[in-house]
């Protein structure tokens, strides 16, 4: 792929299997790490990525002029055990995990950006972009232009990422499970403030667990789901790990 087209415009979409269950880890990286098959898991894809990919396009002299885009499609799958062993990834202070809809464990996932010579090393962005905004990052890239006879949700990269633009061109994101609507997401531009309405919630089992250990991942619709109404509210610039739901009482505004 990379002799053939090494001197034209290439896109490369590479989609691994890895981090995620059953988790089939060749035996040379079986218990290389310390954090289990999951982490073992996590090393492979690292050496995959930079053998395979990173030093080719190193060796190929391709690097000051390739746009690399890793990321995530999801957070961590809390369900994903064996016995008392979790299997499925640490979420950190995020509540909740794949399949989830709402909760920022499930959808709140790092993205890592390489172009040298073109990107600033080391910069950390901290605002909120959505996997959407591949395709008219890509467009933008290839000097093309996104269709203007529908709407297009996501919003190209690179100003954020050249840093002619501090924000994100999400003032809303919308996060459905499926097909429904669990929580909606407004980054209240004048202020800062990020809130969060969620309108639908997995129901836990056990309760208090953070998981759906009793059906082995969280519905979207039905009863396992609860509605709220009015939406539980989080002011996400305050309070992340959406632990504590404001009110009337808590919040005037």
């Amino acid at each position: 792929f990379y002799f053939r087209n090494k001197h034209r415009p290439f896109l490369l979409f590479f989609s691994l299997l890895h981090v995620h269950t059953p988790l089939i880890t060749t035996e040379k990286f079986q218990g290389r790490s310390r954090h289990g098959l999951y982490g073992d898991n996590v090393e492979e894809m690292d050496w995959m990525v930079g053998k395979w990919l990173l030093d080719v396009i190193d060796k190929e002299g391709l690097k000051n002029t390739t746009f690399i885009y890793f990321a995530s499609d999801h957070g961590g799958s809390l369900e994903a055990r064996r016995g008392n062993a979790q299997l499925g990834g640490w979420n950190g202070i995020y509540k909740g995990g794949k399949g989830m809809g709402g909760w920022e464990g499930g959808i709140r996932v790092p993205g890592i950006v390489r172009w040298p010579g073109v990107l600033p090393a080391g910069t950390v962005i901290s605002e909120l972009t959505s996997l959407m905004d591949i395709f008219p990052t890509v467009v933008h890239l290839a000097g093309g232009a996104v269709p203007r006879d529908r709407v297009i949700d996501g919003r190209t990269l690179l100003p954020l990422l050249w840093g002619t633009v501090q924000h994100s061109g999400h003032e809303f994101m919308f996060h459905y499970c499926g097909v429904f609507l669990h929580a909606v997401r407004w980054h209240q531009k004048d202020s800062g403030t990020i809130w969060k309405a969620h309108y639908a919630t997995p129901v836990f089992q056990p309760e208090a667990s953070g998981a759906c250990f009793g059906r082995g991942i969280c519905p979207c619709f039905g009863d396992g789901v609860t509605h709220h109404d009015p939406p539980l509210l989080f002011d996400l610039s305050q309070d992340p790990s959406e632990a504590n739901p404001l009110s009337a009482d808590t919040e005037p505004l």
